[in-house]
């Protein structure tokens, strides 16, 4: 049974992820199959609008999709499945589709959206949130990198809020992703499904127009306080150059803000710290296609360490999935184990393309 539903109504594309056991990760089967229903669509003249929203044990929404599925990539990493290189390709080749198509796209985001669920939605025109949403790109906890065009949409929000987002993994309710520029609309869960079948409604309208009558609904002004973990030092300390310099930095303020972050960025792996800081600084100069080439470099990396002098089966990467979702003893042995020990020639090679530029995996996107 496939997990990826679609159907067309009224000249909408109307897209169900329905892997709900596992809060919609992506599969490689489900990256091919969305990437032939977007391709197929933005060519096909019976469709002008296309919508996405995802399910839970209950039905459709509850849940949008909790990011790529990491216990294939701990295990394929471990068996050295090279599916595993296809499925980064595939899937940035699909966020980078989405951030350039043609036609409008609304993300319905009820629930858990997490790392490749924000690769799905972050490029949509119309990027609804709800009291439900739990949106994060967690990736840092595993000893991964906030990828799926993190480098470049983290690095847009609003000063220097992204690095803060990308190292920590900090979760964002709805009303917070609306104060990140991370979402266009907060709406009652509740709502969700009346906005949804809104779009395939009133026929004597043109999808399109349905579509931004949608849009004037959901983006009215809402209520937007401040969130709970935000703090004004966040532009100061994570702006300073190096994540040591955050850390000192975090060491020296006042505050339970200061000392919550530093107590988490100290879980971290050091070594992906530097990594995604790097990554976020770098994305914020890059279109969104080349923020991908440089993050399928950077991937590619995390599971090739020879430039570590490791193998793939010992990477930041690997033993953070073990320690997170195999094991589930959530204590990685980090290494270097300490943020200090990290100098630039273990960062730099991350940034290195293990391929020549016409053969690199994503060399066509544009």
């Amino acid at each position: 049974m496939s997990q990826i539903q679609s159907e067309i109504v009224a000249g909408v594309g109307l897209i169900t992820l329905d892997r709900p056991e596992a809060l919609n990760a992506l599969s490689l089967q489900m990256v091919i199959d969305l990437t032939n229903l977007f391709t197929d669509w933005r060519d096909d003249p019976n469709v002008d609008v296309v919508a996405i929203r995802g399910s839970n044990k209950r039905g459709v929404f509850g849940a949008f999709c909790a990011g790529g599925d990491i216990r294939f990539f701990h295990d394929a990493a471990i068996a050295q499945d090279p599916t595993l290189e296809d499925f980064f390709t595939a899937e940035y080749s699909l966020n980078n589709l989405l951030y350039s198509y043609p036609k409008p796209y609304a993300a319905f985001m009820d629930g858990v959206i997490m790392g490749g669920g924000m690769g799905l939605a972050q490029g949509a025109d119309l990027r609804i949130v709800s009291e439900r949403t739990k949106m994060a790109m967690p990736e840092t906890n595993i000893g991964l990198f906030p990828d799926v065009g993190g480098g470049f949409f983290l690095s847009r929000t609003p000063g220097h809020l992204g690095e803060y987002l990308g190292l920590t993994g900090q979760m964002l309710i709805g009303s917070d992703a609306l104060a990140a520029d991370l979402a266009d609309g907060l709406v009652a869960s509740d709502s969700m499904p009346e906005l949804w079948a809104s779009l395939t409604a009133n026929t004597q309208l043109s999808a399109t127009q349905r579509f931004e009558q949608l849009s004037d609904l959901v983006s009215l002004p809402s209520p937007v306080s401040t969130p709970a973990w935000q703090d004004p030092q966040i532009d100061t300390i994570f702006a300073l150059p190096s994540v040591t310099d955050i850390i000192n930095a975090l060491e020296q303020a006042q505050g339970e803000w200061a000392a919550q972050t530093l107590a988490c960025l100290r879980q971290r792996s050091p070594l992906m710290l530097h990594v995604s800081l790097e990554q976020i600084r770098r994305g914020r100069q890059l279109s969104m296609a080349d923020d991908l080439r440089m993050e399928r470099n950077i991937v590619h990396h995390c599971f090739h360490t020879e430039h570590l002098g490791r193998s793939g089966t010992s990477s930041e990467t690997v033993e953070g999935i073990r320690a997170l979702a195999v094991d589930k003893d959530n204590s990685p042995a980090w290494n270097p184990a300490r943020i200090e020990d990290i100098n630039s020639d273990m960062i730099e090679p991350f940034f290195t393309s293990p391929w020549p530029a016409d053969q690199h995996p994503l060399k066509d996107l544009d």
